[in-house]
């Protein structure tokens, strides 16, 4: 199971990777392509220069459409997958048109991605949660633009140079951006009237945008000031390991996990979570036993869940909260008192680690004298199994 969702992992990554390549090779073969001179068709100048060119601009639109779709992709959103499948026969049918020395990576790479993402299609399966804010963006932006295309084109006998849809789309365009770059003009009152309710309808509505792009960006920025993870980061979390709460027993367990498997620290301790993000951890500020706070965390696709807090009644119920979620997940915990392994155990754990009960052990047998037992705590304090012979031996 392990070796199988290993491969999964791969061809995630490798689906998105190759995606991120046709972005970055459609928008600079789309460039470069811009204005070339004739003579480079491959073709033999079977394809018209005005196709060239025309290829060459909608590339570099395409490559920024795709370059959104691969940070889709990293979230694992189906949407993300879908506009994928469609651009990757479009950017390969874009750089044959192109076909300049330049395009032909664009059309190689295309055609190797294409079948590497239509496989990985049930690793993408989230769908999309626009914030209200989001969705009055998306809503006032594309009505704007529709509200002024139709409006300039059913007056275009009262615009100068406005004779084509295009035209009408360009003028809206400039004019809700507030450009203006007044090549294209209203001429009589009426238009003048219309051109006005464009200008206040689509500054409204390029604001609103505007705050829905950056409002995220500020957020992911205070949330990395409090030691707290976006939401971005929570998503791209993948057969990692959960450590619920933070205590004296915890540090330990993060320095040997930091060398080996990722993880992400849950805790509701605000100043602790700073100090863990300072350090280049991932944390989430946040109750390590509720149920949003476990299903944020990944819980699904985690490999294992640790708790080793001071608090054995927090433990127990987040290891309770984590077994319903997850009924297959290995979860191991540490006792703090010795008679509460049982509770533990009985809430869900299926390893639980009494510390105490331990080092107990270790230290009735080393005192008595079994080598054995000293060489399992120097094994656990990290010394080297030859270590230096005690002093007056021979």
């Amino acid at each position: 199971m392990e070796s199988g969702t290993r491969r999964d992992w791969v061809g995630v990554r490798a689906s998105i990777t190759l995606t991120f390549a046709v972005a970055v090779l459609s928008i600079a073969t789309g460039i470069s392509s811009i204005g070339l001179a004739a003579g480079t068709d491959l073709f033999g100048d079977t394809i018209p220069v005005w196709a060239q060119e025309t290829a060459g601009f909608t590339g570099t639109l395409t490559g920024f459409l795709m370059l959104a779709s691969a940070f889709g992709m990293r979230r694992h959103l189906r949407a993300a997958w879908y506009s994928t499948a469609l651009l990757l026969p479009l950017t390969a049918v874009q750089g044959v048109v192109q076909s300049s020395p330049y395009s032909v990576p664009l059309v190689v790479v295309s055609a190797v991605a294409f079948p590497v993402v239509a496989l990985g299609r049930r690793h993408f399966d989230r769908e999309v949660q626009l914030s209200t804010a989001q969705l009055a963006a998306v809503t006032a932006l594309v009505g704007v633009l529709v509200y002024g295309t139709m409006g300039t084109y059913a007056l275009a006998d009262q615009f100068n140079g406005v004779d084509t849809p295009l035209d009408a789309f360009y003028f809206t365009l400039v004019t809700a951006s507030t450009v203006g770059y007044g090549d294209a003009t209203p001429a009589t009152q009426t238009a003048r009237v219309f051109a006005l309710s464009v200008v206040v309808v689509g500054t409204a509505s390029f604001a609103i945008a505007l705050a829905s792009l950056l409002g995220p960006a500020i957020e992911a920025r205070l949330a990395s000031a409090l030691g707290k993870m976006t939401e971005t980061q929570l998503e791209l979390l993948e057969n990692h390991v959960i450590v619920l709460g933070h205590g004296d027993l915890t540090e330990p367990i993060l320095s040997e996990l930091r060398d080996r498997t990722p993880f992400v620290v849950v805790t509701n301790d605000s100043a602790r979570a700073a100090e863990l993000t300072d350090r280049g951890m991932n944390v989430l500020t946040a109750d390590p036993s509720d149920e949003e706070t476990l299903e944020r965390v990944g819980i699904e696709r985690a490999r294992a869940v640790l708790t080793a807090t001071n608090n054995d009644a927090e433990d127990a119920l987040a290891v309770l909260t984590a077994r319903q979620l997850n009924p297959e997940i290995r979860i191991v915990a540490a006792a703090t008192d010795r008679e509460n392994v049982d509770k533990l155990k009985r809430a869900g754990a299926d390893t639980v680690i009494s510390p105490a009960t331990i080092g107990g052990h270790l230290l009735v047998r080393s005192a008595l004298g079994s080598d054995e037992m000293e060489s399992i705590a120097d094994r656990l304090t990290g010394k080297s199994s030859g270590s230096p012979e005690k002093p007056g031996s021979d």
